[in-house]
C-alpha cells in the first residue's frame, strides 16, 4: 500500500490515539487526534451523554478533512485517529487527502464497553458506545482499507499496520 497519509478509525475505545500516536511515531509521520478538533458545542454534547449528529459532526469532519490536506500539500507523512464512522465521512476524508488509508480498529462491543469503563477523565460519555455502533458503517471492503482486531496487543496492531502500510 505504500501509504503517506493513514486514518486510524474506529469507536470510542478501540485505541485510536494509542495506535495512531505510535503508528506515526513507526511510520515517521506527524500525528493528530481528531478529539482536538472537535468544537466544544460537540464535546459538551458528548459529555453530557447525547449523541452527535451528522449536522454536529460536519465542521469536526471538515477540520479533520482540512488537516489530511494540509498535510498532503506540506508533503507530510501523516496519522489522524478518527472515528470516521460512516463511509460519507470517509469518503470526504479520502477526497480532501488522495491515496488516504484507513486503518479499523475493529472490536466487540463488550471489550470496548469494558475499555471505556477503564478510561477516566475523558469527555467520551460511555453510555455512547451504543450509539456510536448504531452509526458504525464497518469500512470492510472499501479499497486501502486494513482491519486489524483490538484483541490483539498494542505491539502486534502496529506491526501488522506497519508490515501493511509500508508494502510497495
Amino acid at each position: 500500500m505504500n501509504a503517506s497519509t493513514v486514518v486510524v478509525m474506529g469507536v470510542s475505545g478501540s485505541g485510536k490515539t494509542t495506535i495512531g500516536t505510535r503508528l506515526a511515531e513507526r511510520l515517521g509521520a506527524v500525528f493528530a487526534d481528531g478529539d482536538d478538533l472537535h468544537p466544544q458545542s460537540n464535546i459538551a454534547k458528548m459529555s453530557a451523554g447525547i449523541p452527535l449528529t451528522d449536522a454536529d459532526r460536519a465542521p469536526w469532519l471538515r477540520a479533520c478533512a482540512d488537516w489530511l490536506a494540509g498535510q498532503q500539500d506540506e508533503g507530510v507523512p501523516a496519522v489522524l485517529a478518527c472515528s470516521a464512522l460512516k463511509r460519507s465521512y470517509r469518503d470526504l476524508l479520502r477526497e480532501a487527502a488522495p491515496g488516504l488509508v484507513v486503518v479499523y480498529l475493529d472490536g466487540s462491543r463488550e471489550l470496548l464497553a469494558s475499555r471505556l469503563s477503564h478510561r477516566p477523565g475523558h469527555f467520551f460519555n460511555p453510555r455512547l458506545l451504543d450509539s456510536q455502533l448504531a452509526d458504525l458503517e464497518s469500512p470492510a471492503g472499501e479499497p486501502a482499507t486494513v482491519v486489524i482486531p483490538i484483541t490483539l496487543t498494542p505491539d502486534e496492531i502496529i506491526a501488522e499496520a506497519t508490515t501493511t502500510l509500508t508494502q510497495p
